[in-house]
């Protein structure tokens, strides 16, 4: 019961959150054109949720998501051209969304092939309810991660492109290419017989205990800062985006589950005890 409870929930939150966001938003068939989209992405996540279901999988998980945001970012594409609203920042916000969503979608689903499974859906797969509120999460998570990006990409304005956006895009490069090379040098590290068992702390790794996650906060950061121009009054919650990133990241996936499982594999270790005390959480040291 909980857990739909939950998915009503997260459902009536996102539908409140896109209302408030989406007052300058184009207009489409007599509905806010944003608050349409969020409503694509969540009609996404239930319509993989059938075979994911029926299956008892979550291998495409992850590569749905990525899919979504691709997905979402077209049509946005395509409603601002329809309306004539369409410049090179918009194209620029959309087409960054989706070099990052295509190749975190491509990193993860090939990932998830080779291991054969994703543990944390252990339990959750074979419980309809929770898988169903875990896809409808899913899909919460494209909604607030792409809202900044949806104010602007759904706003009737014409903006040139400004020193504040360049800013955003630096920020966006330095965050995505941080998150690409951190991904890349674990893997390599995984992949030698040697290195079986041991814990990464080569590379980005020596810098941070999860620079790959950084990089995805500064993505969104980014992200967020590109499309500020495009916002005023109650669009600026958007702005939760990179906010909404670090809080999941940190507190609810990703940092809090990887730290407690390496703490149980090595935390009896003097040099990974020596490198929990040298080594930053999240926000790599530059010395």
């Amino acid at each position: 019961m909980i857990n739909i409870l939950i998915t009503l929930g997260v459902v009536i939150f996102a539908l409140l959150f896109s209302w408030m966001i989406s007052g300058e938003s184009l207009i489409f068939n007599d509905h806010p054109a944003l608050i349409l989209l969020f409503g694509l992405s969540f009609l996404i996540q239930w319509m993989a949720y059938i075979p994911s279901v029926t299956l008892k999988t979550e291998k495409f998980y992850d590569l749905t998501g990525s899919i979504t945001y691709i997905t979402v970012m077209l049509i946005s594409i395509y409603l601002a051209s329809l309306f004539n609203v369409l410049s090179i920042p918009k194209i620029i916000i959309a087409g960054a969304i989706i070099i990052w969503a295509l190749r975190l979608g491509s990193f993860l689903f090939m990932r998830i092939h080779k291991a054969g499974e994703d543990k944390r859906f252990a339990d959750i797969k074979v419980n309809p309810p929770r898988l169903l509120m875990t896809w409808t999460l899913q899909g919460l998570w494209v909604c607030i991660c792409s809202a900044s990006a949806l104010v602007a990409l759904t706003s009737s304005m014409m903006l040139d492109i400004s020193t504040i956006f360049i800013a955003g895009l630096a920020l966006f490069i330095i965050g995505f290419l941080l998150e690409v090379i951190a991904d890349n040098q674990k893997t390599k590290f995984n992949s030698l017989p040697e290195n079986k068992d041991k814990f990464i702390n080569v590379g980005l790794w020596s810098r941070s205990r999860h620079p790959n996650y950084f990089g995805e906060f500064l993505v969104w950061a980014g992200i967020s800062i590109m499309s500020i121009e495009y916002m005023s009054g109650l669009s600026y919650a958007a702005l939760i985006s990179p906010v909404f990133s670090y809080l999941l990241i940190n507190y609810v996936s990703g940092v809090r589950m990887l730290e407690n499982k390496a703490r149980k594999k090595w935390g009896h270790l003097d040099s990974y005890k020596e490198y929990l005390a040298k080594t930053p959480k999240f926000m790599p040291k530059l010395f």
